[in-house]
């Protein structure tokens, strides 16, 4: 029993599921900043259940290219820990308790961005991995809703503001994934990913690529405060942070190394939960 409730709890991808989950909490403080501490679990919980269900069909439909990889190999579908029919079965409890709770506890309007999400990531990224490098373009969508389904929880519409939030979240998408991509490309070609931007992957156009988009990053991270979400401080945190993760396209662009891919894989982790939590910080001080 123990062995395969910790098969199920794998299956979620926590860790993953509770980042998404964090930015839906962010998009909700910045809409609603004296939110109770229940309205915070309950918009998290919604976002960890419906991002668990998509992650799991994520694994459902690439349970066979999954075995190819060193990364994924050991997952419960590949070693035949859960069934195909088990995993459908826990994949469709989660997306249906996620969605109602998201829609009788906050509204509607974030329950349907949710199931968008799900069905984006889940039925449109997961196969086009396999396809096009577009992909990543179509995934960034789906991962960037997060702060915009926790903005419109909290104000019941889709204004300026949330979108903002999704527009910083889409484009620190693409050197996130481009740095994942470029560490992990050996394992990636095993399955037949196509996630590097030009054919060869590896190369100068591509750091060149993720140098764009975190440079754009940086002008992005002021809107906030242009639009009277937040104060100074997050902006002047945000523009700091934007400039450091910039530097570290650089060394990828001199070196074009695993190493240097590697530093804005790390740098990406750190960059967005540094931004978003000084933005609420600052919020409450407005």
């Amino acid at each position: 029993m123990a062995q395969k409730a910790k098969a199920y709890f794998q299956l979620l991808k926590f860790r993953l599921s509770f980042t998404v989950a964090f930015s839906s909490a962010i998009g909700y403080l910045l809409g609603h900043i004296h939110a109770s501490f229940l309205e915070i679990v309950m918009i998290m919980l919604g976002g960890l259940l419906v991002t668990g269900s998509a992650n799991i069909i994520n694994q459902i439909l690439e349970k066979d290219l999954d075995k190819l990889m060193k990364r994924t190999a050991k997952r419960p579908l590949p070693t035949k820990q859960v069934t195909v029919t088990e995993a459908l079965v826990f994949c469709c409890l989660l997306g249906i308790a996620g969605v109602i709770l998201l829609a009788f506890f906050f509204n509607p309007l974030a329950a349907a961005l949710s199931l968008l999400s799900l069905v984006l990531y889940g039925f449109v990224y997961t196969p086009l991995k396999r396809i096009n490098p577009i992909c990543v373009f179509v995934g960034a969508i789906p991962g960037a809703m997060p702060p915009l389904i926790g903005w419109v929880a909290a104000t019941g519409t889709l204004s300026v503001e949330g979108w903002i939030l999704f527009g910083i979240q889409f484009i620190w998408q693409f050197p996130h994934f481009w740095a994942i991509a470029w560490v992990l490309d050996d394992d990636y070609k095993k399955a037949g990913f196509k996630m590097l931007p030009m054919e060869g992957g590896k190369n100068l156009k591509t750091a060149i690529q993720i140098m764009i988009y975190t440079l754009v990053l940086i002008p992005l991270s002021l809107l906030p405060l242009q639009f009277g979400m937040t104060g100074t401080t997050s902006a002047f945190i945000a523009v700091l942070c934007g400039v450091l993760f910039l530097a570290q396209t650089f060394y990828l662009m001199r070196t074009c190394s695993k190493k240097a891919a590697m530093n804005i894989m790390f740098g990406s982790f750190l960059y967005l939960p540094i931004v978003q939590i000084a933005f609420v910080l600052d919020k409450v001080n407005l």
